[in-house]
């Protein structure tokens, strides 16, 4: 059976960098990024677009550099506009959204509330465990 593929929120992003799930939060996580994780483009602009001190700001480049990050394509941005339309949601939220279903991935957020009423997008969050 082949494993689940995901892509990572930017809260589960600085949430695992700064060491912030629970040990079976961390330990899911581990192997997550071991298969080398997928952050959507927004995830990029949010963790790398806030002004970080200088060890935190090279860590979050680092990982940035090592995870897989899905650009916009056509298919993501009707999907988001889709998205935006049926329900409301915020664009970098719909666009995470979007290149999640795109993907066919599960998204990993601890934001669950923003993205609740998407019936159809698979979350998990790691701090649950």
């Amino acid at each position: 059976m082949e494993q689940p593929q995901y892509l990572i929120d930017s809260n589960g992003v600085i949430d695992y960098l700064g060491n912030a799930f629970p040990l079976k939060g961390m330990d899911f996580m581990n192997k997550v990024i071991d298969s080398v994780p997928n952050v959507s483009v927004i995830t990029k602009i949010e963790v790398l677009g806030f002004n970080a001190l200088e060890e935190h700001y090279k860590l979050l480049t680092n990982f940035v550099d090592d995870a897989t990050v899905l650009d916009l394509t056509g298919n993501i941005v009707d999907l988001t506009i889709e998205i935006r339309k049926k329900y409301k949601t915020k664009l970098p939220d719909a666009i995470i959204a979007a290149t999640s279903l795109v993907y066919d991935l599960i998204l990993i957020t601890r934001n669950d509330s923003d993205f609740k009423n998407i019936a159809t997008l698979k979350i998990f969050d790691p701090h649950k465990l």
